[in-house]
């Protein structure tokens, strides 16, 4: 029996993309995540986009943040057909040295004509890469579930929807966003909380298609964030202590073991656009077809 490393060349075509995979976390975040029982970022992220692309897909990955870690610099980004960037506990407007790098790396990605794809931080990377601005969310962290994120005129006749659901709920979990949109960039979605929850960043010719709500979360994994984050949570009011925090996590576990558990479904306000992973990932979809299929080197 070949092991994983030969299990994934026997099954890759020549002919599929190379992706690169940014996980911003720090070790120390990562650890924090695996504690409490949820997967990696970057595991997440690659999961997902093997799932989503038509013909098999090669990943590397990349945890910037790491002690030595390096970003590929000049033409080596050119090596890919696409980046992928995934969530991050990171804020954007810090001033780190390791965000400070990842901004370069969207800026030199631009310029090198590589399209992007992320969720949430990737979303406030794009943009602060191109010139836009970042912020705290004045109304305060949105977690679990955004409602009713509904598409703009442009965001209905955008590739990066077609499929969706004009209105649709979707994972999330945020404190930041996005402030100012810069010179080439198209508002896509909001809602009541959020405005921008996504945004096409069109910059030195390349595009960054990035969204502030996670689909590559189920509902395990958000469940797992929401108890790595529970004391947060408690102080910020979404649950009244952390006993009512745990019962609403055990009904997400239960829900996610049995998805045909519609008493728990409809109790909680849980529709196909969260719960169906095809329905979930549509913009994962088009991305892989619109932008990094045809922008194939090899």
């Amino acid at each position: 029996m070949p092991d994983r490393c030969e299990l994934v060349l026997l099954m890759t075509d020549t002919t599929a993309p190379r992706l690169l995979v940014i996980d911003g976390y720090t070790e120390a975040a990562r650890e924090q995540l695996q504690s409490a029982g949820a997967s990696v970022a970057a595991d997440l992220y690659v999961g997902m986009l093997e799932r989503c692309a038509p013909n098999g897909i090669e990943c590397d990955v990349i945890f910037p943040a790491d002690l030595g870690a390096s970003l590929p610099v000049g033409k080596a980004i050119r090596d890919y057909d696409g980046v992928a960037w995934t969530g991050c506990s990171s804020c954007v407007f810090s001033g780190e040295p390791d965000v400070a790098e990842q901004i370069e790396f969207a800026r030199e990605c631009f310029r090198r004509g590589v399209p992007a794809f992320g969720s949430c931080w990737a979303a406030q990377i794009a943009v602060v890469a191109a010139g836009g601005e970042v912020g705290l969310n004045p109304n305060g962290r949105e977690m679990g579930i955004a409602r009713d994120i509904t598409l703009t005129d442009e965001g209905r006749a955008h590739p990066l929807y077609e499929g969706k659901p004009a209105v649709f709920d979707a994972f999330t979990s945020h404190d930041d966003e996005v402030t100012v949109l810069p010179a080439g960039a198209a508002l896509l979605a909001g809602n009541e909380f959020t405005r921008v929850q996504s945004v096409v960043v069109k910059h030195d010719g390349t595009e960054f298609w990035g969204l502030q709500y996670h689909p590559e979360y189920n509902l395990h994994e958000m469940t797992r964030l929401m108890f790595c984050r529970l004391e947060k949570l408690v102080k910020l009011n979404f649950f009244e202590d952390e006993p009512a925090g745990l019962a609403h996590i055990d009904q997400l576990e239960a829900l996610h073991a049995d998805p045909s558990r519609t008493d728990i479904a409809t109790a909680l306000g849980l529709k196909a656009d969260v719960m169906d992973e095809s329905l979930r990932t549509v913009e994962v979809r088009n991305w892989i077809n619109h932008l990094v299929l045809p922008n194939m080197r090899r």
